[in-house]
């Protein structure tokens, strides 16, 4: 077993003994905020856990990699780095009682920049987070109409037809692109802000702020209904979804295991970070969430019912989302017949209901025998129902264009769609309170703010600062600038952020010490399993997944995708290279948050250095004199 440890002076001076730790909870009692019970505890952590990602990324993710065998790389990783990260995180924040930056500093200082880097993660995520959130009550307060607003294009200017760009793509893609963002074509034609959507936006950070006005005291309460509602809005869809034509069909296309896929490298790679973002980790959130906890609660336990949560909830969620995706490819699949039933018909006048799609191929044939030339003349559109089910939209798209399309075909539609909007805006709320707590409890630690200022009045500024900066989500671009934070601001940070974070505990911290607090917490010491993977196989999978990705992203032409009704493949979206500018924006994004890690180090060093040179000169400067009577005395 690795035993390697590397030299930490001063560590006994920087962190509590385990017998002032509890003197240190009960003096902590009345001044420092705690869980009212271990229920809320847990709900916060699933619902910071379980977000937006596991509705729909993990489902896209499932898709492109082979249905079902994407599921056994997913679990292969979550089971070898996201619960013993997601145990060592408990573990850690539990010990030393603080949020991440006072946690890794009190590690050992230079590791502070640990803990700011996860706070400008936390931050940027927050930032583009929030606006999804504005977007989904957008579509909230449109579904209490009937029908649906994205159900059917609207009349042109003249009432004689549909407006043309509807047309030519459909109504949820128009609602989506135009009526929602009216999106312009380029990130560099920022237009103007979108006064509909900022309401939204305010709406949004309005209600966080309510939420997360007094930290833990008021998430906590908010969270028995945005943690647990969820899946109860699931369980009501997929009753639903079952009972729909052709649900089934997405289901089994869903489980079926493309084991080819298997020996794909990015397949491995997408589900170790899927893993991240299911998890929350290195956000700094779950750290300050169980510092709040008694000295003696079971972290160990606790991690492993929120895997089982989060792991269960994500393959839960695919079969419900794909139980709806079957229905929808059902739909465009019968669509597409009928349409080749009516071309048949029209064409050789024949009596309605003779041609079914069971004996389309056998009427084909006997209408070609009839009359050659003019079946020659005849168009029929390709029906497969395998490439409408392999027709997957990544993120944003498979919430509000394939699911509200869905909605649109079922009966009562305003009802699925609102309940729809409310699982997602409860999803995406409780993560946000992780991603508060990840800014907020930093800025604390980092005594950037005095701590005569009032929680509320903290909590206030952050919103507001957050929501004016959001603004930029919001113009005519917004809806590239939001992809481009989500593609780069959690991507590279958060694997260098876990790695370091592992590493500190393991050989800088000292396992040894590490696994005496455990056992000092909850009665005994972590087993073989823990002990192999913090020490060895976690991190090298970390390092592993870093090194992929790097190649992957530095090979990769950087594309963004733009909605161009002049685009000669319309309604497909246009493939087109970023700006130069970007790149700088894409440094910020993923370059900030990652070099505090060494950045901090670096400037820990230095200042260390100074000061030692300091003190030096300050004793070369000393003179010693002789006194009248005999005696020495110094003087600087």
């Amino acid at each position: 077993m690795v035993k390697l440890q590397l030299p930490n002076p001063g560590l006994e001076d920087r962190i509590p003994s385990h017998a002032e730790l509890e003197v240190l909870e009960k003096e902590e009692a009345d001044s420092r905020p705690k869980w009212d019970n271990k229920a809320q505890y847990m709900l916060t952590c699933v619902g910071f856990c379980v977000g937006l990602g596991n509705v729909w990324r993990f489902p896209y993710l499932c898709q492109s990699h082979g249905g079902g065998a994407f599921m056994i790389p997913f679990l292969i990783l979550l089971v070898l780095e996201g619960i013993p990260l997601l145990y060592l995180e408990f573990a850690i924040g539990q010990r030393l009682r603080k949020g991440s930056v006072g946690v890794w500093s009190s590690i050992h200082p230079t590791l502070k920049g640990v803990g700011i880097a996860a706070m400008f993660v936390s931050f940027l995520v927050g930032l583009y987070y929030n606006t999804i959130i504005a977007w989904v009550m957008w579509y909230f307060f449109n579904s209490f109409q009937e029908p649906l607003p994205w159900s059917t294009c609207p009349l042109n200017d003249n009432r004689t037809g549909y407006i043309e760009e509807c047309a030519k793509s459909s109504p949820v893609d128009y609602f989506w692109y135009r009526e929602t963002l009216n999106i312009s074509t380029s990130i560099n034609d920022s237009g103007s802000i979108q006064w509909w959507l900022l309401l939204c936006l305010t709406c949004a950070w309005g209600v966080l702020y309510v939420c997360t006005i007094r930290g833990i005291e008021t998430t906590g309460k908010a969270v028995y209904v945005t943690s647990t509602l969820p899946y109860l809005v699931l369980t009501i869809f997929l009753i639903r979804g079952l009972t729909l034509k052709g649900s089934t069909n997405g289901i089994v296309y869903l489980f079926t295991p493309n084991v080819t896929e298997l020996a794909n490298p990015v397949t491995w790679l997408d589900a170790g970070a899927q893993v991240f973002y299911s998890f929350s980790l290195a956000f700094g959130g779950l750290i300050s969430f169980s510092s709040y906890n008694s000295v003696h609660n079971n972290c160990e336990k606790d991690a492993l019912i929120i895997s089982v949560v989060n792991g269960f909830t994500s393959i839960y969620a695919a079969t419900v989302i794909y139980s709806i995706i079957g229905f929808r490819a059902t739909e465009r699949y019968d669509d597409c017949f009928d349409k080749n039933i009516l071309t048949l018909m029209n064409a050789f006048d024949l009596p309605e209901g003779n041609v079914t799609q069971e004996n389309f191929e056998q009427m084909q044939r006997l209408c070609n025998m009839t009359d050659p030339m003019t079946f020659a003349t005849l168009k029929f559109e390709s029906c497969d129902l395998e490439s409408f089910l392999n027709d997957g939209v990544e993120g944003t798209g498979l919430a509000f264009i394939v699911f509200t399309e869905a909605i649109t075909k079922m009966p009562i539609s305003p009802l699925w769609s609102i309940l729809f909007f409310i699982m997602l805006f409860c999803l995406g709320l409780s993560s946000m309170f992780g991603n508060m707590e990840g800014v907020l409890v930093p800025l604390q630690d980092l005594k950037i703010i005095p701590p005569k200022v009032p929680k509320e009045l903290v909590t206030g500024l952050i919103c507001v600062g957050c929501y004016f900066l959001a603004f930029i989500f919001v113009l005519n671009s917004g809806n590239y600038w939001l992809a481009l934070f989500d593609g780069f601001a959690g991507s590279i940070p958060l694997l260098i952020i876990a790695f370091c974070e592992m590493f500190a505990v393991v050989y800088i911290y000292g396992i040894d010490r590490f696994n005496k607090d455990i056992e000092f917490m909850i009665g005994h010491k972590p087993n073989i399993f823990w002990q192999i993977t913090w020490r060895v196989i976690s991190p090298l999978i970390m390092l592993v997944i870093f090194f992929f990705y790097f190649v992957v992203k530095v090979n990769e032409e950087l594309l963004y995708s733009i909605w161009d009704p002049s685009y000669e493949d319309f309604p497909k979206t246009q493939k087109a290279e970023y700006p130069n500018w970007v790149y700088a924006i894409i440094v910020i994004l993923a370059g900030v948050p990652s070099l505090s890690v060494p950045g901090f180090a670096i400037y820990k060093a230095i200042r260390n250095c100074c000061q030692k040179k300091n003190d030096q000169k300050g004793l070369m400067s000393s003179t010693s004199e002789t006194s009248v009577n005999g005696n020495l005395k110094n003087s600087a």
